[in-house]
């Protein structure tokens, strides 16, 4: 399956936390085929959480800028500065569940 997609990284930090290392990934994703009719492949942005003690976390995002100021604003809710970022559509739940 990965080797049928692309990835664009967006931006990744990583948090050293008394709990562990928490892992954080922004990246569009795309189908590696053209589309057969011409036009441009549209791409998904998420924004993925992992070693949080309720487990994968991800944001989706609808464009570039969303998904670079949500990774902005996911950093900022981990470390205290700012409330729980919302999204396009509600999906704070594990990537098994959507």
């Amino acid at each position: 399956m990965l080797d049928q997609m692309t990835l664009y990284p967006v931006a990744d930090d990583v948090l050293f936390a008394p709990g562990g290392r928490v892992v954080i990934r922004t990246y569009g994703v795309a189908s590696a085929a053209a589309p057969q009719d011409g036009r441009p492949r549209s791409v998904s942005y998420r924004t993925w959480v992992t070693g949080v003690r309720e487990q994968p976390r991800y944001w989706r995002w609808g464009h570039f800028e969303d998904a670079r100021r949500g990774h902005r604003r996911v950093l900022e809710w981990l470390t205290g500065r700012g409330p729980r970022p919302q999204q396009l559509s509600e999906a704070d739940q594990s990537p098994t569940a959507a």
